[in-house]
């Protein structure tokens, strides 16, 4: 594996890979020296056209932690403001040796397209290319699921997953569908007719209308932002219906499972897709995604460019 742009680049294997050397970086960073020298002497740029925190202070962190250097490229102030197309920037980055190009744009493709033209010789992990796909969110959120229902070991098989929302504006769900169903998942798709895609059937999940027919059985609820900014029509009559309809609030929230998690990829939209009971519950892992996530993606940066496996790993911890 050269790049990461999307879930299907991942055999299961590869992808179990990744969850199994993100568990043994998670150890390494709650031990008393949280860097590790991997890395040392490799550039990682984060180029970034939409705006970010998480993501984008996940991979930072990532990279530090195993000592590269790291470029923030911000579009908002630089030259892609001045009309610079993606073909020059990343002519640019080549000249600045970067090993890795960690790319978020609006455009659904745009990291592919880095990627195939090998405008850079360094590896391209997509951060989110327009409504399209988001592979290392998905994974940072089968490692959570893994690290709670499945104790850190092999796939997801038996587990029943329910992804709610905004699908249809979402880079989140495609990838989740598609790596929780590699994974061994049921995955159910709980959303109002006009937020569903088109062709949305062909992807393997089981459609649902209401949330309340699904949660009782369901081993993790994942909330998807409604994402406000990409809606130029009006896509449910109104917030307080949608909340009515598709929010977890407290009552669905005792209705779970007693050892189901609930999940959202944030920023949250509190009191719209999710209540504060929702959000703050002894179930909510949400604030161990954002944690979680910097494990994963040290993990995609270790196996990509660091030349190495996870038993590599094994034994270099042992040194370290």
């Amino acid at each position: 594996m050269r790049d990461l742009l999307s879930i299907n680049d991942l055999s299961k294997d590869d992808a179990l890979e990744i969850l199994d050397t993100a568990v043994q970086l998670a150890a390494l960073s709650d031990s008393s020296n949280r860097k590790f020298p991997t890395l040392r002497g490799r550039t990682v740029v984060n180029l970034f056209f939409e705006d970010s925190t998480r993501t984008r202070i996940s991979f930072e962190a990532a990279a530090k932690r195993l000592s590269a250097d790291v470029i923030n490229f911000s579009a908002k102030g630089s030259s892609v403001s001045k009309g610079e197309s993606l073909k020059d920037t990343a002519l640019t980055l080549q000249a600045m040796g970067a090993d890795a190009v960690i790319i978020r744009h609006g455009a659904s493709g745009a990291p592919a397209q880095l990627a195939r033209k090998r405008w850079i010789d360094g590896a391209v992990i997509n951060a989110g290319d327009g409504t399209h796909e988001h592979p290392t969110q998905a994974l940072l959120d089968a490692f959570t699921i893994r690290r709670h229902l499945m104790q850190d070991k092999g796939d997801l098989a038996g587990l029943k997953i329910a992804i709610v929302g905004d699908v249809l504006h979402s880079r989140v769900a495609r990838s989740n569908v598609l790596l929780l169903q590699k994974l061994g998942a049921k995955v159910f798709l709980v959303a109002p007719p006009t937020l569903l895609p088109v062709g949305v059937e062909h992807w393997g999940a089981q459609i649902n209308f209401s949330i309340d027919e699904v949660i009782s059985e369901c081993d993790a609820v994942m909330m998807l932002r409604v994402q406000k900014e990409r809606m130029e029509d009006l896509f449910f009559p109104s917030e307080r219906e949608y909340a009515r309809n598709f929010g977890l609030n407290a009552a669905r929230i005792a209705a779970m499972k007693g050892s189901a998690i609930v999940m959202h990829p944030g920023p949250m939209n509190r009191g719209l897709e999710i209540t504060a009971e929702g959000a703050d519950s002894k179930k909510s892992v949400i604030v161990e995604q954002v944690a979680n996530g910097v494990s994963v993606r040290m993990a995609v940066l270790y196996l990509l460019i660091g030349g190495a496996t996870s038993r590599d790993l094994t034994a270099q911890i042992g040194e370290h």
